[in-house]
């Protein structure tokens, strides 16, 4: 007999463990599946900084918060920002401990839709167990999004690359040589680790000037995210002009500029950067060297080449929707999924949170400041 639950939270990162805290509180029937941190700890590599600070901490009910974590080690903000992917990740720790907050460590093979209102959603995990559910919410890591362009698929040596999310184990560099495309935050930080990690070149090639190393200010964006937590349309009852103003804004915050303790990091003449340049062709010789040319006319010579070039939302990459009934009468418009003013999609019951959300909610989505509001109106629309 499959496992019955009110509500079930696929996925155990920050947006799920937000998710489960506020199920708790407030006493909703709930199970969380998926492997905790597991997008942190398996597609991010060591030694990475996060941007975000003490502030955009996992609870919705302010209680255990970063900074109360800091506590408990006698240390202050000052003394752990910027915020190491070791740091948070035991945070995240110490938070789903202090929640009490069990996940199923299993994947959900395929997610299944039948006309049950008590029970309409079926969930098939890859141990083979059944788990039905009134509502599903959907908080998965970026992994399913990552964004090759299509220039590259077909430039590039087969083999010869890999995405960010991908090539986390940067000590596979040592000796090597490698090019990494992007300029964005992402680029810079894999660039300065596999610099770190003893690679003996390391070029960085971006279509745009190179971002100015400049503390970015994200003053602005609590406010804007605790009102969608009180009404959530805001964002999406704006004019197109104010959402492009707003989506602006956090391009300029969070694209445009780079983080200043990267610099120092990168200011080393085995670290080129090439702006204002693109690669024009790419061919992998006998001997195994990659030589790319950029549109330049500068010629490489490199063994490994990263594709720093972020993610991009597209529902139909989602493998158990894919593997089950839910994709076909799934709602999307640009690949995300459209959703209602409480997360949910047009298939009743099933939610939608995270990256996946941005385009209907703004692009605080695709950062962890968001993840409390979104707990708060998911979960007060199950309570109501």
């Amino acid at each position: 007999m499959p496992q019955h639950t009110s509500l079930l939270i696929i996925g155990a990162g920050p947006f799920a463990l937000a998710a489960a805290a506020y199920a708790l509180e407030h006493n909703i029937d709930h199970l969380v599946v998926g492997k905790p941190m597991d997008f942190w700890k398996s597609n991010m590599p060591k030694g990475m900084y996060l941007r975000s600070a003490c502030d955009w901490h996992l609870d919705p009910m302010d209680i255990h918060t970063i900074e109360l974590y800091l506590q408990t080690k006698d240390l202050r903000p000052p003394d752990v920002e910027p915020l190491s992917l070791d740091f948070y990740l035991g945070y995240a720790q110490w938070f789903q401990e202090q929640k009490g907050i069990e996940p199923l460590p299993v994947l959900v093979h395929h997610l299944d839709y039948a006309d049950d209102v008590s029970r309409p959603l079926t969930a098939t995990l890859d141990n083979g167990d059944v788990i039905s559910a009134k509502n599903v919410l959907l908080a998965l890591g970026n992994r399913y999004f990552q964004n090759v362009p299509e220039p590259y698929a077909g430039l590039l040596p087969p083999g010869r690359y890999s995405h960010t999310c991908d090539f986390v184990a940067l000590d596979s560099l040592l000796g090597k040589r490698c090019l990494i495309i992007g300029g964005r935050q992402s680029a810079f930080e894999w660039a300065a680790l596999a610099r770190e990690q003893g690679a003996v070149t390391v070029h960085v090639c971006h279509r745009h000037d190179t971002p100015s190393f400049t503390p970015s200010d994200w003053s602005w964006v609590n406010p804007l995210v605790d009102a969608i937590a009180i009404n959530p349309g805001w964002f999406r009852n704006l004019t197109a002009d104010d959402k492009q103003a707003i989506n602006h804004h956090m391009w300029l915050e969070g694209r445009a500029k780079l983080e200043p303790w990267l610099w120092p990091r990168l200011d080393h003449d085995t670290v080129t950067l090439w702006p204002n340049s693109q690669v024009a062709a790419c061919e992998e010789a006998s001997n195994g060297d990659i030589i790319v040319q950029l549109d330049n006319g500068q010629r490489l010579t490199v063994d490994q080449i990263i594709l720093a070039t972020g993610y991009k939302a597209n529902v139909g990459n989602l493998q158990l929707l894919a593997q089950g009934n839910v994709l076909a009468g799934l709602k999307a418009s640009n690949g995300s999924p459209v959703l209602d003013e409480h997360f949910q999609s047009s298939v009743p019951g099933l939610y939608f949170t995270g990256f996946a959300a941005s385009q209907d909610f703004g692009p605080f989505f695709g950062f962890t400041v968001a993840v409390r509001a979104s707990a708060k109106i998911i979960g007060a629309s199950l309570v109501a």
